[in-house]
């Protein structure tokens, strides 16, 4: 039976997920999701996922840090190919964690996922020579709703592990301050 070990992070609700990996000469086998072991962890619970996105990125492209305002969407993800430094950010209004923000390196090689609550800022950089995102999320992708904040915001003050400027999409690299930004409300915990 696959295991499921979670680590709660600094930003609640914001976990880091383990699975188990079992290989042999012909290669490898990850169990990415089971709802019955999510949902026992505390993942997902009262959700489901209706989308799955993949990305693919060269080194040094930094995505993000992107949210949704009125359809804020869950996430769980994991690296098919290579590795990135992700990063979430609490923007909620209110939140007693605002402006905190969490980062882990996951790859292909540790099988770590990482699952990001409703309402939460998310990006990542790449940080090998290119790398595959796979990631559930738990409602529809709706591009009027989605909004970002600046990836190098000083009021969030995160530390990416960049060696110069990142590649970066048009929307990303024009994208307002926190302090200018329209942001969702924190409903609590």
């Amino acid at each position: 039976m696959n295991a499921l070990r979670t680590t709660p992070t600094s930003l609640p609700g914001v976990m880091l997920v383990e699975v188990d990996v079992h290989g042999d000469g012909r290669g490898r086998f990850v169990e990415t999701f089971r709802q019955d072991r999510y949902a026992a962890a505390g993942i997902a619970v009262g959700a489901s996922f209706v989308q799955d996105n993949f990305s693919s990125s060269a080194r040094g492209t930094l995505r993000g840090l992107h949210y949704q305002l009125a359809r804020p969407q869950g996430k769980l993800l994991w690296v098919t190919r290579g590795e990135v430094f992700d990063v979430v950010a609490d923007v909620r209004r209110g939140s007693p964690t605002f402006g905190v923000w969490y980062g882990v390196t996951i790859s292909a090689e540790n099988h770590r996922q990482l699952w990001i609550p409703p309402g939460f800022a998310h990006g990542f950089s790449v940080i090998s020579d290119g790398a595959d995102v796979a990631y559930k999320v738990t409602d529809y992708y709706a591009p009027e709703d989605e909004r970002s904040v600046r990836w190098n915001d000083p009021a969030l003050a995160i530390a990416w592990p960049l060696a110069d400027d990142p590649r970066l999409s048009p929307r990303d690299a024009s994208a307002p301050l926190l302090r200018d930004a329209e942001l969702p409300l924190w409903a609590g915990d």
